[in-house]
Order: C-alpha cells, then structure tokens, then sequence
C-alpha cells in the first residue's frame, strides 16, 4: 500500500533545508581524538549527507542552505554540483560566518563521538526571505532537519519552507536530527519540534528524539502511543529507532513494521542515519512497500557505520542491492519482518 502521494509533474524529487558542515575524519584511528593527528575532509551534516545520498541513488535533488564565503563555502557547493545536487538556493553567509566543522573521534568500532565547531555558523543565518516558493513547489518532498530549528533566523526559514510546502502539495518529511550543543533549552526544543511534527507527512527519530519532541505535552510512555499522536494530527509515516535493536515504521492504517541492522563490522557510530533515510525517502518516492523500503534504508545505514566517512560513503543502489545479497547469503534471512 502506498501511504504517501507524490504530485509527479514536479522535476525535482527532493529538496533538503538546513545544516551543511565540514566533517574531519581521523586516519589514525581507535584512539582518543587529543592524539589523532592526521584527518581527511569530507562534506557533512545531515541534510547534506541526505541530499548526497539522494542524489547517488538516482534522485533529482536540490538544497535550500549557506554556507561561508570562502574556501570551505566553495568545496561544498562543488562537492554538491560533482553528485548532480541542483545548488540554485545554496546562499552565501554576507558577515563573516563560516560553516560548521566537525572533528570526529574514533577510539574504537564501537566507541566514537563529535567534537563540533558551531559558534556563528553560515547555516543558521539562513534568511526566511531566501526560502522561494517557486523553488519549494518545484519538489516532491522537502526533508527538513530538526537541527535548522534550533536558532532564529534559519527556524522561521524551515517553518517558511513547511509552510510552503503545504500550501504547494509537497510532501514534508522530518528529520529530527537532535545536537544537544544548538539548543538553549527543553521548552524550546519541544515547541518548536512539535511544530513541525504536527505538520509533517513522515517523521523520522530515535526514542530519545521523540521524548524530546513530546517534552511539553506531556512524553508518551511507548513507541505506538507516539505513532498515535503524531498520526493524529497528519503524519502518514513514523519511524522510531533503537539504534543496534533496530527500528519500526507505524503507518495510519494501524500497522507497524519491524526491521533489525545488518550484521556488519562498524568502523563509527555516526553517520548510519543518513543513509538510512536518503535510502527509505527514495524508496517510498518509488512506490515500494514499506518493509522493502526499511530493508534498503538499514542496509544503507549499515554501509555507512562500516565506511570511514558519511557523504563520500553514501552508496549507490547497486552498492545496496548487493550488500543485501551478500548479507542474506551469510546469514539468511536475519531481518526481522514483522
């Protein structure tokens, strides 16, 4: 059954909004990240890596961003314009803000965490003028990140975008995306969450974004009651993750569907939820079954948490399909599919 309805005269598929950063990954790992020395750049940030994602596995997508007016502006404008990423509505910060940096730590496959340099970045001085209705109405879905949310005046740009995308029948998928580092405090978290949550076809988080987002409200005791209540204000999709236990999409007719990782060798603990949603929003603007779609975004995640970066890892859909085969071969049919 398809839950969600996309208008298919539109020529880009998805457009993300919000938080493009530069991450610094250490070649000299499974140490504390005081002894790393040596790092290799790549493009990060969850809605970048999204839209990287995307983009590889065949997608039409644009950005709606800023980033800095300099060198590292320009390293990720021309890493978006090599994957085919439409750069049209990536802004450049005017007063000297610089983007986003990110020096990550991997002390072991599975003990790692993320140093951010976030004081006066590009991406939340993203101007609600900058937001054009001709550009949102050219989508089919805008993803926007709970990050973008965080400070004014890139919030009152996402919720323009939201608002936007509603009037124009364009799907509006949310990804959560909790940085503890970017919020003042609970109340604003949860208020402005929830309204996004309220106005969002798809919901993606884990149990502890979820809390966050019912902070006010009132925190629903399990995962189906959450489903419920964001359901009953419109949301046709939600999916909550458990990380290493896995993760259930409850759809508005009452059903859920259960999924668990794949069985792999991680490298890092970040990054898997990128790919995970750039594979699940690709598979749902095709048309697949929602077990089918969580099987390919899990596959993808667990790529990602094997691979030494995020956007540079994002794979293709051939990558995925035989990862899925490779994996079956190994351990049969591991995956839950309840």
């Amino acid at each position: 059954m398809k839950y969600i309805e996309f208008d298919q005269s539109k020529p880009l598929d998805v457009i993300p909004i919000g938080r493009v950063a530069i991450d610094f990954n250490p070649t000299d790992m499974n140490r504390p990240l005081a002894e790393s020395c040596n790092f290799q750049k790549y493009v990060g940030g969850s809605p970048a890596n999204i839209a990287v994602g995307l983009a590889r596995l065949g997608k039409k997508v644009g950005f709606i961003g800023k980033v800095s007016d300099d060198q590292h502006g320009d390293y990720v404008v021309d890493y978006f314009k090599k994957d085919g990423i439409d750069t049209s509505n990536i802004f450049r910060a005017k007063n000297g803000e610089k983007i986003g940096l990110t020096f990550t730590e991997i002390k072991s496959p599975t003990e790692s965490s993320i140093l951010m340099y976030r004081d006066g970045v590009a991406d939340l001085m993203l101007h609600p003028s900058e937001v054009s209705e001709d550009y949102i109405k050219s989508a089919k879905a805008i993803v926007i990140s709970g990050t973008a949310l965080s400070q004014s005046p890139s919030r009152e740009a996402a919720l323009k975008a939201m608002m936007l995308a509603k009037k124009n029948n364009v799907v509006v998928i949310f990804d959560i995306d909790y940085r503890a580092y970017t919020w003042k405090n609970a109340d604003e978290i949860s208020i402005y969450y929830s309204m996004v949550a309220r106005n969002a076809d798809v919901i993606l988080g884990s149990r502890e974004e979820y809390d966050l987002t019912e902070a006010i409200t009132g925190v629903c005791k399990t995962d189906e009651e959450s489903a419920a209540l964001w359901q009953s204000y419109g949301a046709k999709i939600v999916i909550i993750k458990h990380g290493k236990k896995g993760s259930t999409a409850y759809t508005n007719d009452g059903k859920s569907y259960s999924i668990k990782p794949f069985p792999v060798k991680t490298m890092k603990g970040f990054g898997g939820g990128d790919g995970y949603a750039s594979a699940f929003i690709r598979c749902l603007l095709d048309g697949w079954e929602i077990i089918d779609a969580l099987e390919f975004g899990t596959a993808s995640a667990s790529m990602l948490v094997s691979a030494h970066s995020c956007s540079a890892a994002m794979p293709t859909v051939e990558q995925i399909e035989a990862f899925i085969k490779e994996e079956k071969a190994l351990y049969g049919e591991m995956v839950a599919r309840v």
